[in-house]
């Protein structure tokens, strides 16, 4: 049974938070946002015309049917955005359970784009998995794909799907969420305009394949908001099969280095267990030049350069 998607009250600003990004808004007239992954890809026909229910009236200032053919446009704008060049990036993950003690992982990430799309590799540092260190190999586009290494010199093994929901480092940051396959799959229905976090936003509700539907049938589909000024991603809901959000991934706030713009941090939260991880990029090098080797498989057994030149950027 396809998910119709829910309706509800529109929701105000989370105070103290202006905004998203801090409020500054206005200073991103050369926006570009790598979201974990850079994002990039095809579309099918309108998820209009695939017999499913219509979606109940969004919560904004829609003024008649959404237009697919105009939604389809704004996806594909949102796609081609990226940084410019490869880049490398630190990152810390802040672990915030709703009761216990809090604790912080650190990793790197480094990132390009192939003729498959946006491509990432992941390293989480050996405290922070417990073990040896572990890689990660993120493919992202119209056909994702995802791989890990322990870094001991062994073969990379291809993800399953139980593997790509399972919760890093006993965060609440999957592979699954390092890739956001969502943002490439084809059936989707374009609700039109809503309020996100106090601004309008496009807002869009995403199904996955039948193939992984069929094997992760907890995930009925994801919730997608797109700020309408600058294409950018403000919000992501992934739903279950009531219609209830399983997880909320939430974009903080951005920082300028150099003339482009990256995500600084994002929020991660269990909807469930109430638990949050919050991903927050504390250095950065952009227009890089990685070996190509550095995003395969193989190239997973080998440590990754880490840049001598890199921007720190400061704590919220």
């Amino acid at each position: 049974m396809r998910l119709r998607p829910r309706s509800r009250a529109v929701r105000p600003p989370r105070s103290p938070d202006p905004g998203p990004v801090g409020g500054r808004w206005s200073d991103l007239p050369r926006l570009a946002i790598a979201t974990l992954t850079a994002c990039a890809g095809l579309l099918a026909p309108a998820a209009a015309q695939s017999g499913r229910n219509p979606p109940p009236p969004p919560a904004y200032v829609q003024l008649g049917k959404p237009d697919q053919q105009q939604g389809r446009e704004i996806l594909e704008q949102f796609r081609a955005q990226g940084l410019a060049g490869d880049y490398y990036l630190e990152f810390e993950l802040r672990v915030l359970p709703r009761d216990g003690d809090e604790r912080v992982l650190h990793g790197r990430l480094w990132g390009t784009r192939n003729a498959g799309g946006p491509v990432s590799r992941v390293t989480l540092d050996p405290a922070a998995a417990g073990g040896p260190e572990t890689r990660l190999l993120v493919q992202s586009g119209p056909a994702p794909a995802l791989w890990r290494s322990s870094g001991t010199g062994g073969a990379a093994e291809a993800l399953d799907v139980a593997a790509q929901f399972a919760p890093l480092a006993g965060t609440d940051l999957t592979p699954f969420d390092l890739q956001m396959p969502f943002l490439y799959w084809p059936d989707f229905t374009y609700e039109g305009l809503v309020r996100s976090h106090g601004r309008p936003a496009h807002r869009f509700v995403l199904h996955p394949p039948a193939a992984l539907a069929a094997q992760h049938p907890g995930l009925a589909a994801v919730q997608v908001d797109l700020d309408t000024q600058y294409v950018a991603l403000v919000e992501a809901e992934l739903l279950g099969a009531d219609g209830r959000p399983l997880k909320t991934v939430s974009l903080l706030d951005l920082q300028k280095v150099g003339d482009q713009w990256l995500v600084k941090a994002i929020d991660l939260r269990d909807e469930t267990t109430r638990n949050k991880t919050r991903f927050a990029v504390t250095a950065a090098a952009l227009n890089l030049h990685l070996p190509a080797a550095l995003f395969t498989p193989a190239g997973l057994a080998e440590p990754a350069p880490v840049p001598a030149d890199l921007t720190h950027l400061a704590g919220p």
